[in-house]
């Protein structure tokens, strides 16, 4: 694939820069953003005119919203003007965008306020690439993501790899061996909320690594399956698929590997929180939102080699943090074996050792070794080789 490091931007050039900031507006971490300041200041002082998309949230639930607080941060960093500009996939918007001045940035509307780009719509994408004539894929948190500014755009523009990107997986390949690598046993800690934990990281770290211990919905999936009483405790966004995969992985390994707390804690309607022994089962009315880790897993902390922490695995933000606190104690000695996984784990742990702002997209490209945005960019780049003009809007 093209890399932006290797290509000299010139006055004029029209870019879409496609980054991954979703951030909100407290901007508590800011690190998906800094990463892409190098290169949108390159752009900038070579004259380019950069459209620039960012997402946040999500139009399924309602949470996304305009990212002019960003265009504020953006302008602060880059000690440049960063105009907002609402719309993103309008003949207004394309207009807009090739009124840019030489070296102007604008960053236009949140790409998830149209349902269209999670579900990779076409046209969408299609419109999308009427902001530019060339496209920089930023945003590692998202290079697993099919969507219309992600890999759609690649559909339709000459597409590079922004150094933010290729910088993260780059920082991701002395992890990608796994238990083989002679230095100790690996320990996977997965949790949080979104499938992939389980699609992915259950299906792929059980392969590859001594032991994983599950929390969050990958635990509660693998209670449910498994017989266990787990009251309302959640299930995610895909409870169907997600059973499915935690079935393979238990008919595989036998429930080898694979850690299961004998003590779970659970929050009532009134939000009390109580230890409860597993085998008694979680009341109806209760749900799991931290447990307590096995001594014996807590013995393999200690003395793992490399240990990844891929989701909070109760739920740390409302203060159930027994878990968390015992797998961060375990590692104390070795934080430089211990890799953090995601823009919400890395925000909540107390952790200053490696991290990779990538959650999903990290853990696919551990498990799998590729992301689907760098399949979209090295076909992008086969099919441009041929023909340089066959994707114009």
């Amino acid at each position: 694939m093209r890399l932006l490091a290797d290509h000299t931007p010139a006055p004029g050039e029209r870019w879409i820069y496609s980054a991954g900031f979703n951030a909100g507006p407290a901007l508590a971490d800011t690190g998906r953003i800094d990463v892409e300041l190098a290169d949108l200041a390159r752009l900038s002082d070579a004259g380019a005119r950069t459209a620039l998309l960012s997402h946040q949230g999500s139009a399924k639930d309602g949470s996304a919203r305009h990212l002019d607080y960003l265009a504020d941060y953006l302008s602060r960093r880059l000690g440049r003007p960063v105009r907002y500009l609402p719309e993103n996939s309008t003949a207004r918007a394309r207009a807009r965008a090739r009124e840019l001045d030489p070296g102007e940035i604008a960053l236009f509307g949140n790409t998830r306020l149209d349902p269209g780009e999670e579900r990779g719509d076409p046209g969408l994408a299609r419109a999308l690439a009427g902001l530019g004539d060339r496209v920089a894929i930023g945003g590692f948190s998202k290079a697993h993501r099919r969507h219309a500014s992600n890999t759609g755009l690649l559909d339709h523009l000459p597409g590079w790899a922004a150094a933010g990107l290729v910088g993260e997986a780059r920082a991701l390949d002395p992890w990608a061996a796994g238990a083989g690598d002679g230095d100790g046993p690996s320990v996977a800690v997965l949790g949080g909320v979104k499938p992939e934990k389980t699609l992915i990281g259950l299906r792929g770290l059980t392969r590859t690594h001594h032991l994983v211990i599950p929390g969050g919905v990958v635990l509660n999936t693998l209670l449910a399956v498994t017989g266990h009483r787990i009251g309302r405790s959640e299930l995610g966004s895909d409870p169907e698929g997600c059973a499915r995969a935690a079935r393979e992985v238990l008919a595989r390994t036998g429930g080898a590997g694979i850690h299961l707390p004998r003590v779970v804690v659970a929050a009532g309607p009134d939000g009390t929180v109580r230890h409860l022994p597993l085998d008694r089962g979680v009341p109806d009315d209760h749900a799991i939102v931290d447990f307590e880790v096995q001594p014996g897993a807590i013995e393999l902390l200690r003395r793992a080699g490399r240990v990844l922490v891929a989701g909070t695995p109760g739920r740390h933000a409302e203060g159930n943090r027994h878990a968390a606190a015992a797998v961060l104690a375990a590692r104390a000695h070795a934080p430089g074996g211990t890799l953090l996984l995601g823009g919400d784990t890395v925000a909540e742990l107390p952790w200053d050792g490696p991290r990779s702002t990538g959650g999903g997209s990290a853990l696919q490209y551990l498990v799998e070794g590729t992301c689907a945005v760098f399949e979209a960019l090295a076909a992008n780049a086969a099919r441009t080789r041929t023909d340089p003009t066959g994707y114009r809007p």
